[in-house]
């Protein structure tokens, strides 16, 4: 059998991701020709036929199925030894991978990426934005280091750190401004605009309603942007979390409201493979985005007042800076230095 070489391997790890040639190339960072020749001399190698080649697609043979397993074993083993290298540096360097889901990406990721730019600039940093599910699978794949999404995941084989909690506000069409805020009760009978289903924000958004799914009228976005200025076209009301408002509502003709507590609100956090070497840089790295929310929070405070139920508007992120059960001491012993 002919010599296979690594590049090879992430390359049909590409593939088998994509299940296209031109968006396993461009994830590769090379041509579509030059792919399809590095596929062609593996299967060579391997002496056996590992797609099936499609005018729009590829899909993978029943051995291409059993070799796309294995081959994300031998890649995370070799991605595994590389993070011990990393971990024994005892600070954060080299590539980083990170997970961001859609309703957090877009307003915490510029300060994130700035502190961690100048804090550690040894740093490569490589963001993903993608939902909970996918984040969950290509963390558990190796194919991400950590990730920053809305907790709990309740995934065994990960490790939960909760770094701070945000209220969710309303938004309702710009007349509305100074009425009464709607009970949770009120607002199931109301015209509630939600997420497509797969966001975890909209599952919140329903769990607050104490709806089990939207009423059949209800209209669905792939984005909080959308959300808001379907809002601001008199379409309905939404929810959308504090970090997004400044962003969200500079455009558009909308009212923003608080409602009574208890708010509805998320904890937001990390999450990690138990088996990460990286740990303990990982932890340096959540202190870090909890430093990052803060400094969000304080420049969203410059924001106009949200007004809410009985004359009271603002308000603030809960910190919570938790480490594992077993780390917390630690941690907690380096924040109090501070």
């Amino acid at each position: 059998m002919n010599e296979i070489t690594f590049r090879q391997l992430r390359y049909f790890d590409a593939l088998a991701g994509q299940s296209h040639f031109g968006r396993a190339a461009a994830v590769c960072g090379i041509s579509q020709p030059a792919l399809s020749m590095q596929i062609k001399e593996l299967e060579e190698a391997l002496g056996a036929v590992l797609i099936e080649r499609g005018a729009r697609q590829v899909r993978l043979t029943k051995f291409g199925e059993e070799a796309a397993l294995r081959v994300r074993d031998i890649l995370r083993s070799v991605d595994e030894l590389g993070d011990f290298a990393r971990a024994s540096r005892g600070w954060l360097a080299g590539q980083l991978h990170i997970g961001m889901i859609p309703t957090i990406a877009p307003y915490l990721l510029p300060t994130v990426i700035g502190n961690l730019t100048r804090m550690h600039p040894e740093l490569d940093i490589h963001v993903r934005e993608a939902l909970t599910s996918k984040l969950i699978q290509e963390l558990v794949e190796g194919r991400l280091d950590t990730a920053i999404v809305a907790l709990p995941v309740s995934e065994p084989s990960l490790t939960e750190v909760a770094l701070f909690a945000e209220n969710f506000l309303l938004v309702r069409p710009g007349e509305d401004e100074g009425t009464p805020v709607p009970s949770s009760e009120r607002l199931r009978e109301m015209r509630l605009l939600l997420l497509e289903e797969g966001h975890c924000f909209r599952d919140q958004a329903l769990s607050f309603c104490n709806m089990q799914s939207p009423p059949r009228e209800a209209l669905d976005a792939s984005s909080l942007s959308t959300l808001v200025q379907m809002v601001s076209a008199g379409m309905g009301v939404t929810l959308i979390p504090e970090m997004a408002v400044a962003v969200e509502t500079r455009s558009g003709s909308v009212s923003v409201a608080r409602f009574k507590d208890p708010q509805p609100s998320r904890t937001i956090g990390m999450i990690w493979r138990k088996t990460s070497p990286l740990a303990g840089q990982l932890l340096q790295l959540s202190e870090v985005v909890c430093r990052s929310a803060v400094a969000l929070r304080e420049q969203q405070e410059g924001h106009r007042a949200i007004p809410g139920p009985k004359g009271r508007s603002g308000g603030k992120y809960s910190l919570k800076r938790r480490a594992p059960r077993h780390k917390r001491s630690a941690v907690n012993s380096r924040l109090a230095r501070r």
